[in-house]
């Protein structure tokens, strides 16, 4: 009867979300910036045409999108947040013309008297909103128009080969002329201009820019609104509130004492089916994965220093930051999904018992289509970054430009008719143990309906076109990141985490049950409406701060009693002696206990509330928070899964020597990154944006200063110690590809 109440209660979460969610899809289109047929001069002269506009964002994307600094502060970090710098630079620009025609001087070389008149003049130029939906035009002032055109000619100079400019480029990590074309570089002005229009002119009727005033910018009256700084406060308080209700939950419940685990290990009568063995080369290429990550991670990470060599060596014509920077996120989602498909495909025939015909074959073919939609995409996207395709081929076969999605489109069909293929290759082994009635039934159809989910909520990645509006772009891409990656990947993972320790004897059926119900029902109670937080500056309406700061602020509840977890999930360690071979891979766990109360939990919730977010969008402290969440949750969670099946499968040359020395030195290295190098170079940023502006805590001048580059430095010992502890667990996994397959009597017997 419980159950039954916990599954009502579930489809009541997920309709009303989502009904929520598609309402808010709904009122972004229609109040997002407005894309102009023409941005004119007083006397109707086109500066840009729509086409312009359109055609820059396609050239922007082509040259590496989001991986070459940052549009509306979602992207890299390096390089400006263009959005921004485009600001700031043309207030400059206006300010410096006026100054200069009427005093005679500089707008620096004027009295305060003076500078305050001049910059309120500016905040009128600026913010006021001059498009005629009729016309579909933007007009602008002679004055502002030649600001404008000043600042394109210097984006034009800096992408492309100028000799002048080439400090400039090292510093932002851009090669020497990375769009030779010059067309296509004045379409990336003209989009980079529309954007900060977007961001520096009030709504109709209102006095918030479209961005919700984002970013500061104090030349224009950028600054924090109200609503901002309210909803702010009162996801403080929620999370408050929501946290001692949970905790008093959690005292009040009583706790069931721990089963008496099996005198010997269940699993060791379990034979390997043909499928569940055709797994292991999922593992081996998740260590390849993995490996060629760390590594580009670290050559990305030294490009902040010298941003066309690597020690010396010029990389950047070959491997531009660009590139580095793609493979680098792309690859840590690659290596962990591969890690939790393969797991998915390991324990469908291992609870069921039943091993469907064809299936070895299917998984073959499906880690066959893996492995072409890996080394494609990643080719694709390095031809897009040199500018080898026209921009239709570019969006179809290279670089889209969107962060975790930068794949192209014909990339992303293949990798979703593979993760298809996935969901019925898992769906055909797990479906006799649906329909046989076991007290693992829930937990059983909470594993399956997240498969479902995590094949299907990648089409999100298809609800855009080449030319769909970059508001309801970031819409449906934080579908894929934040519901796809990082909502129903972690369903399947609890589900499976719950099946392994049943199967083991160290938690009842029942109580898996309910927690796996319950624990689902909390963490997207906050976690589908949580999506919005990222949509707070994304030209979106002032309700998506209201709703994202409340949902996000309860997805951090949970985490409350993450402590209590892993503690218990510890406990296990030590039920019977048996269970000391599962020591290893049950501490990854509980790594990933410690990392979701820090990375997603503290690191992430100090950057989302909206007035924290308004400051430090696109900075180091947002760096900080993806690292150790991304790889601290999700990525030792998919290790700790890994484990789990290599030793079912693998036993000869296991260790538990190298498995001890990869944990400590893999946490230890992501402890040592954060701390000593992300964290404080976040505080940093986040400082000199609240007291100058977001333009000021990106620009070359601050991320270059002495204390920023040595922070940079600073990520080198962790770095050392992370690669590894990368290095100790490719030898473990090579050295039990080595000791050959376990033996074993009994066929896989299903799930009880």
């Amino acid at each position: 009867m419980q159950t039954r109440r916990l599954w009502l209660v579930l489809a009541l979460v997920m309709a009303a979300s989502f009904a929520a969610l598609g309402l808010m899809g709904r009122q972004i289109h229609r109040e997002a910036p407005p894309m102009p047929e023409a941005v004119v001069r007083a006397d109707g002269s086109v500066l840009f045409s729509r086409d312009d506009i359109e055609q820059g964002r396609l050239a922007w994307q082509s040259m590496g999108g989001m991986q070459v600094g940052s549009i509306w502060g979602h992207g890299g970090y390096l390089a400006p947040d263009w959005s921004a710098d485009w600001l700031h630079r043309e207030a400059v620009a206006l300010l410096d013309l006026w100054a200069g025609r009427e005093r005679g001087m500089p707008f620096a070389s004027l009295d305060a008297e003076a500078q305050a008149a001049l910059t309120s003049r500016l905040t009128r130029e600026i913010r006021t909103n001059s498009y005629d939906p009729a016309a579909g035009s933007i007009t602008v002032s002679d004055d502002r128009a030649a600001a404008i055109m000043a600042v394109a000619g210097h984006y034009e100079r800096l992408l492309g080969d100028d000799p002048t400019m080439t400090p400039l480029r090292e510093q932002y990590a851009i090669a020497d002329n990375a769009v030779p074309d010059a067309g296509r570089r004045a379409d990336i002005a003209a989009f980079y201009f529309w954007t900060a229009w977007a961001a520096g002119t009030d709504r109709p009727g209102d006095s918030v820019t479209y961005t919700n005033n984002w970013p500061h910018e104090p030349l224009i009256g950028n600054t924090a609104t109200t609503p901002n700084v309210m909803w702010s406060v009162l996801s403080v308080v929620l999370l408050v509130a929501g946290i001692g209700a949970l905790v008093w939950h959690h005292a009040r419940t009583r706790q069931e004492d721990a089963p008496v685990p099996p005198t010997a290990d269940p699993l060791l009568s379990l034979r390997p089916t043909p499928s569940m063995r055709a797994t292991r080369k999922y593992f081996v290429t998740v260590i390849g994965l993995f490996l060629a990550q760390v590594t580009l991670g670290a050559l990305t990470a030294h490009y902040a220093v010298e941003g066309h060599d690597f020690y010396g060596i010029p990389l950047s014509q070959l491997l531009p930051y660009a590139v580095t920077r793609t493979w680098h996120t792309q690859l840590a989602v690659f290596w962990i999904a591969t890690a939790w498909l393969a797991t998915g495909l390991y324990i469908a025939p291992a609870v069921s018992g039943h091993e469907p015909r064809f299936q070895r074959l299917g998984v073959n073919v499906l880690w066959a289509a893996l492995v072409l939609v890996v080394v494609g995409s990643l080719a694709g996207e390095w031809l897009g970054v040199q500018q080898a395709f026209d921009l239709e081929t570019n969006w179809w076969f290279g670089h889209q430009g969107w962060e975790y999605v930068d794949l192209g489109r014909f990339w992303q069909i293949l990798l979703f008719v593979g993760l298809m293929l996935w969901l019925v290759l898992v769906g055909r082994a797990l479906w006799p143990a649906l329909k046989v009635p076991s007290e693992s039934r829930p937990v059983l159809w909470i594993l399956f309906l997240s498969t479902v989910a995590i094949g299907l909520f990648y089409a999100a990645g298809f609800m855009w076109g080449k030319h769909t509006h970059i508001s309801m772009v970031e819409y449906w891409r934080w579908w894929v990141v934040h519901l796809w990656v990082e909502g129903f990947f972690e369903v399947f993972a609890t589900a499976v985490v719950s099946l392994i320790f049943v199967r083991l004897g160290l938690v009842r059926a029942a109580t898996a049950n309910a927690a796996v119900l319950a624990g689902t029902i909390v963490f997207l109670t906050g976690g589908v409406l949580g999506t919005a937080h990222h949509w707070y500056f994304s030209g979106t309406p002032v309700s998506v701060i209201a709703v994202g700061a409340v949902f996000s602020a309860l997805e951090v509840v949970p985490l409350a009693l993450v402590g209590a977890e892993a503690f218990e999930t510890y406990r296990h360690t030590k039920a019977a002696p048996w269970v000391q071979a599962y020591r290893w891979p049950i501490l990854f766990f509980v790594a990933v206990s410690f990392w979701n109360l820090l990375g997603a939990g503290v690191f992430g919730f100090l950057i989302n509330p909206p007035i924290s977010l308004y400051y430090v969008q696109g900075l180091n402290l947002t760096a900080n928070h993806g690292h150790a969440a991304l790889f601290g949750v999700y990525g030792m969670l998919g290790i700790g899964l890994m484990l789990f099946c290599l030793r079912g499968l693998l036993h000869r040359g296991w260790s538990d020597g190298l498995l001890r020395t990869a944990f400590w030195a893999l946490n230890a290295g992501l402890a040592m990154m954060t701390f000593l190098s992300l964290f404080p170079a976040g505080a940093v940023q986040a400082w000199a944006s609240i007291c100058y502006g977001l333009w000021y805590a990106r620009s070359a001048e601050l991320v270059h200063s002495p204390l920023m580059e040595t922070l940079v430095w600073m990520r080198v010992p962790g770095d050392i110690v992370f690669s590894a502890g990368a290095l100790v667990l490719a030898l473990f996994v090579w050295r039990l590809i080595r000791g050959g397959s376990r033996a074993g009597k009994v066929q896989a017997v299903p799930a009880e």
